[in-house]
């Protein structure tokens, strides 16, 4: 099963790749959809924020360390998705860097995924969508987006051993845009819950659509 998943995701990582490209301009026209004007993005804006200031005040050790950590599951995370048994998970003892292994030759999605997945802030909206939410939730929920674009900011270098795996073409192609849908797809659940991100994924595609037909226009 594991073998005849990875070679469907292999299949579409270029395509994918290329979609994210293309949804950009729908990313940065999506913004009127969002209404910044109200207590819950106040609260989020407020959790976001308060993250860095937090950050500022911790261990570096420390912070360190939760990188590694939320690195390493999530690889392993998207190992499990993709049927994969996860072997082990391993951090270096001085906080350079990590390693997990699994059975099997893997896919794109494993490699990629702590550099676009918010693992903690994906729980996080589980536990939230099954609550009722009040505006400390809201917070709480813009600390773990200030804390999934702290992460992916420190650790996309070049010195990361996974971005060439992918191939560095791949990373630039698809990681602006997968982003852009992440940070999206949080100020969607911050207003409306999973619907409101289900309305963003609509919007998203509609307005992709709607540039397609633009440029066909201005082709011919």
């Amino acid at each position: 099963m594991s073998v005849l998943l990875d070679r469907i995701i292999n299949f579409f990582k270029w395509p994918i790749a290329v979609y994210m490209l293309i949804s950009l301009p729908a990313f940065y026209l999506s913004a009127d959809f969002f209404s910044f004007t109200n207590f819950k993005t106040a609260a989020l804006v407020a959790g976001f924020f308060m993250y860095y200031m937090a950050r500022t005040m911790a261990d570096s050790s420390v912070k360190t360390s939760m990188q590694i950590i939320a690195h390493e599951l999530t690889h392993s995370f998207f190992a499990l998705l993709t049927f994969h048994k996860v072997e082990h998970i391993r951090l270096d003892p001085d906080n350079t860097g990590g390693e997990m292994g699994f059975k099997g030759e893997g896919n794109w999605l494993i490699v990629i995924a702590p550099y676009f997945f918010p693992l903690f802030g994906f729980f996080y909206m589980i536990i939230m969508g099954l609550l009722p939410q009040n505006l400390i939730f809201n917070g709480i929920l813009g600390y773990f987006l200030g804390y999934h674009t702290d992460t992916v900011g420190s650790q996309i270098h070049d010195k990361q051993t996974d971005l060439p795996k992918v191939t560095y073409t791949f990373c630039w192609l698809f990681l602006p845009g997968a982003n852009c849908w992440v940070i999206g797809s949080f100020l969607a659940f911050n207003s409306r819950g999973w619907e409101g991100v289900k309305i963003y994924f609509d919007l998203i595609n509609h307005l992709n659509l709607q540039n397609f037909k633009y440029l066909i226009n201005l082709v011919f």
